[in-house]
């Protein structure tokens, strides 16, 4: 296990009832076009890696698959157990994963590489408990960030913070451009064949206590970062978010973050 990927068990440790009720809608978007993607439909063997609440084995059990999901956190597994009592769900965490060789018809991860020290050696697993000729499709945020993904990050910039220096990075060699290119040869390179990769655009559609109690809570990276400061320095991230959220008003009050992701899919 890397660096990060002890830092990424510890920032992510009691953060599931927090993320179901914030970031977790966001990160739903892409999932019928994920599983679309990958074939999934009635009877398809499908794994879930890094299920967070279940979105996607929900919608994976809703198309009549028969489907396996695991998460590294215990709270995100307890989530999707009760969000898909049909799925088999289970503690478990890439690059090693408690299934036999071509398991699965089709593997799908919505933004689990985004959360993993060695990208490639993740796919690699993916691929191992794919069966031949299956197909791994993935998804992970687009680099640089879109305007509504950057939000938050652009707030905690203008109250003065910095990234703590202690926040462990991927290693140069384990790291990759978030293009649809660099995603695509991430997932060549890790022996998938046939690898394509198109980009998701839409408008996350919240409003600004919601997008706030994400990170206010904890979640994620950002998360950890905000509440890290002093109460005083929280409320001057706040009162930023609040300013800068302007430009993302819609006529009702609510926001419309841009955001963009990627979707990458080959055949293993």
């Amino acid at each position: 296990m890397t660096l990060f990927d002890e830092s990424e068990r510890r920032i992510w440790a009691g953060s599931a009832r927090a993320y179901a009720d914030s970031f977790a809608k966001l990160c739903a978007y892409p999932v019928e076009r994920l599983l679309d993607v990958a074939g999934v439909g009635a009877g398809a063997r499908v794994l879930d890696a890094g299920t967070g609440a279940g979105a996607v084995a929900v919608a994976a059990c809703a198309r009549g698959a028969k489907v396996s999901a695991v998460d590294a956190e215990p709270g995100m597994v307890e989530l999707a157990r009760q969000a898909a009592p049909a799925a088999d769900v289970q503690v478990a965490a890439l690059p090693e994963l408690p299934f036999a060789d071509g398991e699965f018809d089709a593997v799908v991860g919505n933004f689990v590489l985004n959360h993993v020290g060695r990208p490639r050696q993740a796919l690699a697993e993916l691929r191992r408990v794919t069966r031949p000729g299956g197909t791994v499709a993935v998804t992970i945020w687009a680099s640089p960030p879109a305007p509504g993904q950057a939000l938050i990050g652009r707030a905690i910039q203008a109250a003065g913070v910095q990234r703590p220096s202690d926040l462990p990075a991927l290693a140069p060699e384990d790291d990759f451009p978030r293009t649809e290119r660099g995603f695509a040869d991430l997932l060549a390179s890790a022996g998938l064949a046939e690898a394509a990769c198109e980009a998701l655009s839409w408008d996350h559609r919240t409003d600004l206590e919601e997008w706030w109690s994400g990170p206010a809570s904890g979640v994620a990276t950002i998360g950890k970062i905000v509440v890290g400061q002093t109460p005083e320095t929280r409320a001057e991230i706040k009162r930023r978010l609040v300013d800068l959220s302007a430009e993302f008003s819609g006529p009702d009050g609510s926001l419309l973050l841009p955001h963009v992701a990627l979707l990458a899919a080959a055949r293993a």
